[in-house]
């Protein structure tokens, strides 16, 4: 909820608006009605509402454009392996290193690995689709300056003001938990009831 609401302020005075018909036409448009990933066909396929950087407390993404793309259902659950990482080897982001998985710099038993064999089988092509892809999402992000600058702006403080908030809802909820517990069933009762 932190992400949605600081999404909605930090572009709150943008022009090109995430919500609605408009941007989502907008970037089916720029990668031809095509998973950005994987290169499928979206009307052969189910499309969902992805995030670049994942909304998440390691990757801090937000919900606004250039951040927002229209992928197959498929590729938006397998980049979650390298999203909830908290440390990325690969890439920087949890994207790109997502599509720098061809198979070279990772152990055999890699899942993204596989599942990129089982999209492009011969290894050239896939790499080759991979670099491609990679440097069609930089070049589309690149095209939403006012992301990079918000990005940069708010670095130094929102993976720590992140981490805070995961520990403090944490720390919430065991205790809700426990007083609703000890309310339904105290502890001090004898027959536990």
């Amino acid at each position: 909820m932190f992400l949605h609401e600081l999404s909605r302020r930090v572009s709150e005075n943008w022009v090109v608006r995430v919500d609605g018909e408009e941007y989502e036409k907008l970037v089916r448009q720029r990668f031809n009605n095509q998973c950005p990933y994987c290169s499928c066909d979206l009307s052969q396929t189910i499309p969902v509402i992805e995030h670049l950087d994942g909304m998440n407390r390691y990757r801090a993404g937000l919900h606004v454009p250039g951040n927002v793309l229209v992928a197959c259902r498929r590729c938006n659950g397998e980049k979650r392996r390298d999203d909830s990482l908290k440390t990325l080897v690969l890439a920087p982001t949890g994207w790109e290193s997502f599509l720098s998985h061809g198979g070279a710099r990772c152990p055999t038993s890699c899942q993204t690995c596989a599942y990129w064999r089982g999209v492009w089988a011969e290894e050239g092509q896939r790499n080759v689709h991979l670099t491609e892809n990679l440097r069609k999402l930089r070049s589309f992000r690149a095209e939403f300056p006012e992301l990079e600058k918000s990005r940069i702006s708010l670095a130094p403080i929102l993976l720590a003001s992140l981490t805070q908030l995961y520990s403090d809802c944490q720390f919430f909820a065991e205790n809700e938990i426990a007083s609703l517990l000890n309310k339904v069933i105290p502890r001090d009762s004898p027959d536990g009831m």
